[in-house]
């Protein structure tokens, strides 16, 4: 039975909270704490999956204790429920909080959310990796992009479309857009998954304090350089698979999908590389020698890939279910259901045309699929793809896949 942890200063929050997840009293174990001070205590005493925190309180205040709880307690999912909350106070919290909610919050919105998070657990075996991902805040991200970005974000000449041209370039920053917008705090009735638009509905002020907030310059934290991989490789390529994504028809949803999913789809690599930089090294190593795909080498060496990995993070942090299932399946169409041009089959297929791209170089390999091509359903396009990927590349190395 998973145990959450709900925090607030006022108790008539606190007996409400109760009254309202009655009905979940068979499926979670409740602790309810009045302040940040009495949920430490109780943490020290027992384990829970989620804290659901409050973010105005006296003494120690919601972010004071997401900082703990994330120092201490890493694999833990954490949730604000906060009114009326300002989003400049929400950026404070965006490096310690996965999600946010709004008060008054009712009961299917509050379940959901607890309920992603819960669900996510025992999704990856390896629990230190687990560990990681929860504890982080922020992911590392291309100085060259974030010091153009940084800069356009001063020119006040620079429009929100120029500045949401060179954030679909940038991973990190990116998948912070979606998880801000998709957040309650914006109150928006739908999921979000064009960064286009979710820079327009954050505007100038809250992109320039959310830049400065996450500070992802700095949050690249490899002191070294790593064998085999490069942020900038690794930002050109994911950059190119979003582009390619737009040469297949799509209904106007599931293209921002594709899209969000294509430039995200690596994700995992930037938490290995943040987080575990030794295992990534590993994994590129072996995939050279062995000649093999690192996702393949990733499974067999650790039992979880980056596609995995990266899922795991995008899920914790309430990016659309669709994104994260485009990211997570990026490698493995077929175990998807045969739905013909789905996003998260685009996604796969623009990956691999992406890499041939990428080591053709060769503009006019960005025109799009021949119409038989995208008459075909995933599983034929699967094949034609993974025949044209062999005769495209010459034999060498193929762990970038």
């Amino acid at each position: 039975m998973k145990r959450i942890l709900f925090v607030d200063d006022e108790p008539r929050v606190l007996e409400g909270l109760k009254r309202l997840l009655r009905p979940q009293r068979h499926e979670w174990e409740m602790a309810f704490a009045e302040g940040g001070e009495a949920a430490l205590a109780l943490l020290a005493r027992d384990p829970f999956d989620v804290v659901v925190t409050d973010m105005r309180m006296p003494g120690m205040d919601g972010a004071d204790l997401l900082e703990k709880v994330r120092e201490l307690y890493p694999h833990m999912g954490r949730i604000v429920l906060s009114g009326h909350i300002e989003v400049q106070f929400a950026l404070r919290t965006v490096r310690l909080a996965h999600q946010f909610l709004l008060k008054p919050c009712d009961a299917a919105a509050l379940r959901a959310a607890i309920g992603r998070v819960c669900n996510l657990e025992g999704t990856l075996p390896n629990e230190s990796l687990a560990r990681a991902i929860g504890g982080m805040g922020e992911l590392p991200s291309s100085p060259r992009l974030y010091c153009s970005l940084t800069q356009a974000l001063v020119n006040p000449d620079c429009s929100l479309d120029q500045i949401g041209s060179i954030i679909e370039k940038d991973v990190a920053i990116s998948a912070k857009v979606l998880q801000l917008v998709n957040s309650a705090l914006f109150g928006l009735s739908r999921d979000i998954s064009s960064v286009r638009d979710g820079v327009s509905y954050l505007g100038f002020n809250t992109l320039q304090n959310l830049v400065v907030t996450v500070e992802a310059l700095r949050a690249f934290p490899i002191s070294r350089r790593l064998s085999g991989f490069s942020i900038d490789v690794f930002e050109k390529h994911a950059e190119t698979t979003a582009r390619v994504t737009r040469s297949f028809s799509l209904p106007k949803e599931a293209a921002e999908v594709a899209l969000a999913g294509g430039l995200l789809h690596d994700v995992g690599k930037l938490v290995l590389a943040a987080c575990l930089p030794e295992q990534l090294e590993e994994a590129l190593r072996v995939a050279e020698e062995r000649k093999k795909p690192l996702h393949e080498v990733e499974a067999e060496l650790y039992g979880v890939t980056h596609a995995d990995i990266g899922a795991y993070l995008l899920g914790l942090w309430g990016l659309p279910k669709q994104i994260t299932h485009a990211v997570a399946y990026h490698h493995s169409p077929l175990s998807l259901p045969d739905q013909g041009l789905s996003a998260s089959a685009v996604v796969y297929l623009s990956n691999i045309l992406a890499h041939e791209i990428d080591r053709d170089a060769r503009p006019t390999a960005l025109a799009a699929p021949a119409p038989p091509l995208r008459e075909l359903g995933v599983r034929e396009q699967y094949a034609v793809l993974q025949e044209r990927a062999r005769a495209a590349v010459a034999p060498g190395v193929n762990h970038a896949c």
